[in-house]
């Protein structure tokens, strides 16, 4: 009976799980997490921070779930150690936990700039459900709030914490928000829904230092403005987590190093989700990870699948306003573009000779979903993307 051993209960993990599961109707799988909770919702964070949803509607995978599937779930554990060699990793309650085939889907961590007072009370991150539960605890005698960093999360966080009354301040070291998804004007556009809801952005800035004693009062900019700030959120992206990678001594840049078949360095250690290279690529998204962990569980199953890679493209709502992106979004201007805007709608379509190489829906996602498979697949729709954009 092989054993199977998954470090990570992300959605690449939980995928993996999932497909041995389906592919081996025998052998022994354990799933490990340091939360305390199954798999959840990490996107819908914010929501759950706004009061939108309650805790218990993040779960997305009931603990009857893996009962069902035999997966042996090991909540609250950290594994501190690991020994490639001997094929078994170490836990910090002591457990041994034996392996043939190990999936490493250890996920990421947040940044912290080196930011003077970073470590002060009321400096929080938010990237784990325990950290939103931390952060809407401290927010009950918060009036003031900065968030640093103005991508997705961090702007999803600032709107939720607008949704409890607070005043909130974006500083962003980009010139425009979301760098990864918009272009210049998309950005503009995004920026003034917000302000009109009574955000105060900072654009093209960087945070010199947190002030106050031992608890937040404020930040100061490199340019000297001072803001005030009894909570400051840092969003500045995240970083592979790469301790257990280490420990096993498996290939790393980046992020830890896999082939095709999602196999690292070492055989019978594999990978996937965002702690992952591929071809010199990160990924760091919800769609990725979920087909990397799939690719991951049918190899360790015995399987075979290849993973080629992922169009980079997501469909979501920021502050509830439709955003969808896809491809190469061309943000400096290199390709020809098409482009359809209303009073309350951006599209953008990038486009190569004569294929759409990237696309921007803002406020309207219609047809994303044709326009996403004509880039992936490189058919040529050209002729009819005008008429796309515009319906």
């Amino acid at each position: 009976m092989t054993k199977y051993l998954v470090i990570g209960n992300g959605v690449a993990g939980t995928t993996a799980a999932e497909q041995i599961r389906k592919h081996d109707g025998e052998g022994e799988i354990t799933l490990v997490t340091a939360e305390g909770v199954p798999f959840y919702y990490r996107v819908r964070l914010p929501d759950y921070l706004g009061g939108e949803i309650a805790g218990d509607a993040l779960i997305a995978k009931k603990k009857e779930w893996y009962g069902e599937r035999r997966i042996n779930l090991l909540l609250s554990t950290r594994v501190t150690g690991a020994d490639p060699e001997e094929k078994r990793v170490l836990t910090a309650t002591g457990q041994a936990l034996a392996y043939d085939r190990l999936l490493l889907a250890s996920g990421s961590r947040p940044f912290i700039p080196d930011i003077k007072g970073a470590r002060k009370e009321g400096v929080f991150v938010i990237h784990t459900i325990e950290d939103a539960r931390r952060i809407a605890s401290a927010a009950a005698g918060v009036n003031n709030v900065v968030i640093i960093g103005g991508g997705l999360l961090g702007l999803e966080t600032g709107n939720a914490l607008r949704r409890r009354g607070k005043k909130i301040a974006v500083v962003e070291f980009f010139p425009r928000l979301l760098p990864r998804q918009l272009d210049n004007e998309g950005a503009k556009r995004l920026q003034q829904i917000f302000e009109a809801d009574g955000f105060t952005f900072r654009l093209d800035s960087t945070t010199r230092e947190i002030t106050g004693a031992e608890k937040a009062e404020g930040i100061v900019l490199e340019n000297g403005e001072t803001l005030a700030a009894e909570m400051v959120i840092l969003s500045a992206g995240v970083r592979p987590d790469l301790d257990l990678a280490t420990m096993l001594k498996v290939k790393t840049g980046r992020g830890v190093i896999v082939d095709e078949h999602m196999e690292t360095s070492r055989p019978d250690i594999y990978a996937a989700g965002d702690v992952i290279e591929f071809e010199g690529r990160m990924y760091g998204i919800w769609p990725a990870a979920m087909e990397q962990g799939k690719i991951a569980g049918i190899n360790m199953a015995g399987g075979q699948a290849s993973y080629r890679g992922t169009t980079l493209s997501n469909t979501l709502k920021v502050a509830g306003i439709d955003l969808a992106y896809c491809g190469d979004i061309d943000a400096e201007g290199n390709y020809e573009s098409r482009v359809a805007v209303s009073a309350d709608t951006y599209k953008k379509a990038v486009i190569d000779r004569d294929r759409v190489i990237g696309c921007i829906m803002l406020g309207d996602r219609k047809n994303f979903k044709q326009i996403h498979e004509a880039i992936a697949t490189g058919k040529a729709i050209v002729d009819e993307i005008d008429a796309m954009l515009a319906r």
